[in-house]
């Protein structure tokens, strides 16, 4: 199903059953794949591919007694030559750079911002009111929790973990996120404690859990991490 009022350019190549409503804007030369659905008013640019199952643009819904709902959030754009994979949900309110890969059964909550030739891998769950750098990589099944920011370059091993409610209350209370400045390297399984800030070029070894900031050029390993030589 297409609503009528889009326009669908010559060079898109539109698979079977997919849906899309009304306002969604596409590109040239664009791929959807099979059983897709756009939802209404997304921006997707031109030479995007998005793989087969995928939800684009889902509006936010969640308990208010945690977080206020925006009822104005702005429509999910997705920038040219980036690839979507297949099962992926990104929410509207999210802004996607130019020439990203993210890959299948990644989840994307609202007000994320991702930055030009980021990587993200399969798996990965990113919440709400994030962003995340240009030529980042985040690789299969991290968690990245509400409230961070990765800055340019960072690297995530597989599976690392992060928390943003330091009194795990089941009420609305300010949530922060870790801080990871520029070149950050954070390896396999580590988990990330709320608020930490982790200095530009430092390294987390596989495995720690960080209870406290890092300064810049440094190392740290263990549970809780410590700091070790470059």
């Amino acid at each position: 199903m297409i609503h009528p009022n889009v326009r669908i350019p010559a060079s898109a190549s539109i698979g079977h059953g997919v849906i899309i409503e009304e306002g969604v804007q596409l590109g040239e030369n664009i791929q959807i794949g099979h059983y897709s659905i756009l939802h209404a008013h997304t921006i997707i640019g031109s030479g995007v591919r998005v793989g087969h199952h995928s939800i684009l643009g889902v509006k936010p819904h969640h308990s208010p007694l945690i977080r206020e709902v925006d009822q104005q959030i702005s429509p999910l754009r997705i920038g040219s030559n980036s690839t979507i994979g297949h099962h992926v949900t990104l929410y509207a309110g999210s802004t996607m750079g130019q020439q990203l890969l993210i890959a299948d059964h990644v989840h994307i909550r609202e007000q994320v911002e991702i930055g030009d030739k980021t990587v993200i891998g399969r798996g990965v769950m990113i919440e709400l009111n994030s962003r995340i750098g240009k030529q980042c990589t985040v690789q299969t099944l991290c968690y990245i929790t509400g409230d961070t920011i990765l800055e340019d370059h960072v690297f995530l091993g597989p599976a690392v973990a992060m928390a943003n409610d330091k009194y795990m209350k089941t009420v609305a209370i300010a949530m922060t996120g870790p801080y990871l400045e520029q070149s950050v390297r954070i390896g396999s399984h580590a988990t990330l404690l709320p608020g930490v800030r982790i200095g530009a070029r430092s390294m987390v070894g596989a495995g720690a859990v960080v209870t406290r900031n890092i300064p810049a050029d440094t190392v740290v390993m263990g549970n809780p991490a410590r700091e070790r030589g470059m």
